[in-house]
């Protein structure tokens, strides 16, 4: 005979929360792997002009994800079982990872709330960087190759609309359309605004998807812990 009334109750609760915690656990895992492997930021972020790499800070962040959706996972389904068993033992070890996790997503949120803008920053600089040199005539290396990635992954051109329409009269063969010189000026299609759309619009994703874990966790934990209580004061352990 295990626990009984309202204890039971938490006890399937608990198991519901933690089957929502593993099924996060998942998504998350899910979802990094698609941005480490989505077209558009592979296509920039593996670019190198000359001896110089494109910024690497994103996946960064985007292996700390995969690391967390798979531990998620791992605790999740410690979690159900501890629960189904009325196990103290499991159900300790359960707080304590979901601790662990909690501190390591806070730390992580600081990371990425101070690093948010950064990203996009050194994305553009080393942009500004390729586009000056595919400017000139006598250049040398890949920076042609790597403005014309950019272009034509983010249908951009230039790093304003006034610098990417200038460039068009005289290095045409850098944007990916004819009609580029009226777009560029019309819609402002600069590669400036298209990166930080890129990047910002993967973050605020990343950012839901934290406070919505952060919010399980903590219910978990406290059920967890007035679980544990109640399987001590029951007759049968």
């Amino acid at each position: 005979m295990g626990v009984e009334g309202c204890t039971k109750c938490i006890k399937y609760l608990l198991f519901v929360f933690n089957f929502i915690f593993w099924l996060a656990g998942g998504i998350i895992l899910g979802v990094a792997l698609w941005l480490r492997h989505d077209s558009q930021t592979t296509n920039i972020l593996y670019l190198q002009l000359g001896d110089k790499q494109a910024p690497n800070t994103f996946y960064v962040g985007i292996y700390i994800l995969i690391a967390v959706g798979a531990v998620m996972m791992f605790v999740g389904f410690l979690g159900c079982y501890g629960a189904i068993q009325e196990s103290q033992c499991l159900l300790g070890t359960f707080f304590t990872c979901l601790v662990i996790l909690f501190a390591c997503e806070v730390a992580a949120g600081i990371w990425g709330f101070v690093n948010k803008d950064q990203i996009a920053k050194d994305v553009k600089q080393f942009y500004d960087q390729a586009f000056q040199q595919a400017l000139m005539a006598d250049s040398e290396n890949n920076a042609k190759a790597v403005v014309k990635t950019f272009h034509e992954t983010l249908d951009c051109c230039g790093p304003d609309s006034i610098t990417g329409a200038g460039a068009l009269v005289w290095k045409d063969d850098l944007c990916p359309k004819k009609d580029f010189f009226l777009k560029n000026l019309i819609e402002n299609s600069s590669c400036h605004r298209k990166i930080d759309e890129l990047f910002s619009g993967k973050l605020y994703l990343i950012g839901i998807a934290a406070i919505v874990v952060a919010v399980i966790m903590i219910f978990e934990m406290i059920l967890s812990m007035v679980l544990c209580c109640g399987i001590r004061n029951s007759s049968v352990y």
